[in-house]
């Protein structure tokens, strides 16, 4: 059987294909101006790496806040479960996910099975996501990539910001910046305060061992290293912690392929 997993989030677009229960392509581009125009030209970027054709998919899953428009998905999951099912996949002791993507952070407890059970979304504002980093890595003209590494690298520790508004935020980091504060120091700061505003969610749902993250910002070293500093945790992250939401939604199709009656039937 070969299904297909869609997620289109808040920067990027992701497709995975599962072959008979394996992983056998991805693809992550970043989302253009349409929903629908992204998954398409996410599904056509991993095609492009096998011998596999469009019409040879049975079966697709669409999720992400893009999910609704996706045209070719039979069905719709939340990036919820689809996060709590595709770490699973690669984990299958996971029970505590911190899920930091481009435009919210989930924190979600799960069973054995998979299964969600209890999860806190912070998607009120920027701050605390991938596009808060962004925001700051343009503003002090450093590489996205680079953000976690020069963090780590701070001489007199994280920079002190009070704002979690990412827009006030930005006033603060420009006057440090002015006053001569090291860009490793106020990279600290930043990485640190996303850090502690994920720790206040992980805490609310209740962190149990195994601890998974996913998304974009698991991976920034800077920020990882300081939320399992926070919680006294050491994480595990997959491969590409960026399709685990694509891989969730593929897991889904295979479960609704299999369930399908058969034409004969």
């Amino acid at each position: 059987m070969l299904v297909c997993g869609i997620d289109v989030g808040a920067r990027t677009g992701k497709a995975v294909l599962l072959a008979d229960g394996e992983l056998a392509a991805h693809s992550i581009i970043r989302t253009g101006s349409g929903s629908a125009a992204t998954a398409v030209a996410a599904l056509d970027q991993a095609l492009e790496t096998t011998a596999i054709r469009r019409e040879d998919i049975e079966f697709t899953v669409a999720t992400g806040y893009g999910r609704i428009v996706v045209p070719f998905a039979q069905r719709q999951m939340t990036e919820i479960a689809c996060h709590a099912k595709g770490n699973h996949y690669f984990f299958p002791t996971v029970r505590t996910i911190l899920d930091m993507g481009g435009q919210d952070c989930k924190a979600i407890r799960c069973n054995a099975a998979g299964k969600v059970t209890k999860f806190l979304m912070n998607d009120k504002c920027a701050a605390g996501t991938g596009r808060s980093i962004e925001v700051m890595a343009a503003l002090l003209q450093v590489r996205l990539e680079d953000v976690g590494r020069l963090s780590l690298e701070a001489s007199d520790g994280p920079a002190k910001i009070s704002n979690t508004c990412v827009v006030f935020a930005k006033s603060e980091v420009l006057a440090l910046a002015r006053q001569g504060v090291p860009t490793s120091d106020i990279l600290a700061g930043l990485c640190d305060g996303v850090a502690e505003r994920v720790k206040v969610l992980l805490r609310a749902v209740g962190v149990e061992e195994d601890f998974v993250i996913s998304g974009g910002i698991s991976k920034n070293l800077g920020v990882v290293r300081r939320v399992e500093q926070k919680l006294g945790v050491t994480s595990r992250i997959c491969f590409e912690p960026q399709i685990v939401g694509a891989l969730g939604a593929a897991l889904f199709a295979w479960d609704f392929l299999e369930r399908k009656p058969s034409k004969g039937a």
